[in-house]
């Protein structure tokens, strides 16, 4: 059972849902796709870390075979290579590594070379596995590492929970990671911001015809656009999180609510048992 969390923009809350979701399952794997600015792991502080380097295939020439056509150039569509003064010049930072300049080059004067890019690393706190991938600052695309990280989380049953913590807005990277879910959890905050927010993320679910409900966070009393919106599409809401001062200081000491406090690894608890029903539902209806 793969359930990804996500959101409009960073700092709705959608760490703190996948973080305390996991703790509360107890046995689960929590995959931080955030590869940017991946933050989970300093809430679960994880054991025993391994550490993978991932690299992807770049071009690299042979000046001395390369007769000057321009093919490569010409078909490069992000203009990560450019012909000058009689040399063919690579600019790695832009390279998409879709190797088609190696393809069309009909002197073979470009051969495959890898690049790292970043790294995925594997540890465990208590009985959760925590998998975490991390870009290179600079790197033009984390979709390869996303693909790692996704492509390890095999749970050996349907009943296993996997976590899939996705980086901010509607990119490629998001796509990527909600692309093989189960279910997904739409997080919002109550604010206009917030709304409009949840508006980008809700076609992107939408779009890739995935099942969802949204958690509302740092509720207050008064009125809640996002909650306005959520009534006005028809869209279930999964729970509620009360804008707290007890969750805002364990949150911020790096702390995992659910492992805390009494009272958040209840609402936490509810919320899971909620997504897991929604899942059986949804499985249900499929069949």
């Amino acid at each position: 059972m793969r359930i990804a969390v996500l959101s409009g923009k960073g700092g709705t809350g959608k760490t703190l849902v996948s973080i305390n979701l996991a703790a509360a399952a107890g046995s689960s794997t929590y995959i931080d796709c955030d590869v940017e600015e991946p933050n989970g792991h300093l809430f679960f502080k994880p054991k025993a870390v391994q550490v993978e380097e991932i690299t992807v295939g770049i071009p690299a020439v042979d000046n001395t075979l390369c007769n000057g056509c321009r093919k490569c150039v010409d078909f490069c569509k992000f203009n990560a290579l450019a012909y000058v003064k009689d040399s063919l010049i690579i600019f790695e930072e832009i390279c998409h590594s879709c190797g088609g300049c190696m393809m069309f080059c009909p002197v073979e004067a470009l051969k495959e070379t890898e690049k790292v890019i970043g790294t995925v690393e594997n540890g465990m706190s208590d009985q959760v596995r925590v998998q975490t991938g991390i870009l290179n600052p600079g790197e033009v695309s984390g979709v390869p590492i996303i693909k790692r990280l996704i492509g390890e989380s095999n749970p050996a049953s349907k009943e296993e929970l996997t976590l899939i913590d996705c980086p901010p807005g509607s990119a490629c990277v998001v796509m990527e990671s909600i692309k093989d879910a189960n279910y997904c959890i739409l997080v919002a905050e109550p604010t206009l911001f917030g709304a409009h927010n949840l508006d980008m993320v809700h076609e992107l679910v939408e779009l890739f015809q995935k099942p969802f409900g949204v958690v509302l966070n740092k509720c207050i009393e008064g009125e809640n656009p996002s909650e306005k919106y959520c009534v006005e599409k028809g869209i279930r809401i999964l729970g509620r999180i009360p804008y707290d001062a007890e969750l805002g200081k364990l949150n911020s000491n790096g702390e995992i609510a659910a492992r805390k406090s009494e009272k958040y690894n209840a609402i936490f608890s509810s919320l899971l048992k909620t997504v897991r029903q929604e899942v059986q539902h949804e499985t249900a209806s499929d069949s």
